[in-house]
């Protein structure tokens, strides 16, 4: 399913899924997310994994639903190109330990600008797995310039917090 606030952005996108031949597999609808609550959240049914690609004002009230929702999706991602609203979204998402963010990246896809665009990927939080995800209070992220972490736009970085994924997981 996917939800934007632009009739006309659901129009374009549900005849993509029809040139594509994913129109029995994708839907579409127009909702101001800017306005959604956790009561209309939920009756959207129950997601397994959400992707966020706010605007420039970011994505709060959505991270408020999700956050207060009985269902927590196994993974969300959350694309910013407003590093500060993604950070404020986050505080959202991770207060009382709902989700906990596993990893974040920045790409700059507009050089010589200020611009960057930010993802980061949460993850429900579980007691049990915690200690072995958690950064250690006072130690920086892991900053990884190598070349297979950036892609071909010079400055790349891709900052990993937490451990890496293990071989063969699907991250």
């Amino acid at each position: 399913i996917g939800i934007e606030g632009s009739a006309a952005l659901v129009a374009r996108a549900a005849e993509n899924a029809r040139l594509n031949q994913l129109d029995t597999r994708a839907s579409f609808r127009t909702a101001n997310l800017f306005q959604i609550n956790p009561q209309a959240w939920a009756a959207l049914g129950a997601f397994d994994r959400v992707l966020i690609d706010p605007p420039r004002e970011g994505a709060l009230e959505v991270c408020k639903a999700i956050a207060q929702d009985a269902h927590r999706p196994t993974r969300i991602v959350y694309v910013s190109c407003n590093p500060a609203t993604l950070a404020r979204d986050a505080a959202v998402l991770t207060h009382n330990r709902r989700f906990r963010l596993t990893a974040a990246g920045a790409i700059n896809m507009f050089p010589h600008t200020a611009h960057v665009e930010s993802i980061a990927l949460f993850e429900p939080y579980d007691e049990q797995s915690a200690e072995h995800f958690e950064p250690r209070a006072g130690l920086p992220a892991k900053v990884d310039k190598s070349p297979s972490a950036a892609s071909d736009i010079e400055g790349d970085v891709t900052i990993q917090i937490g451990q890496p994924a293990k071989a063969g997981s699907n991250r």
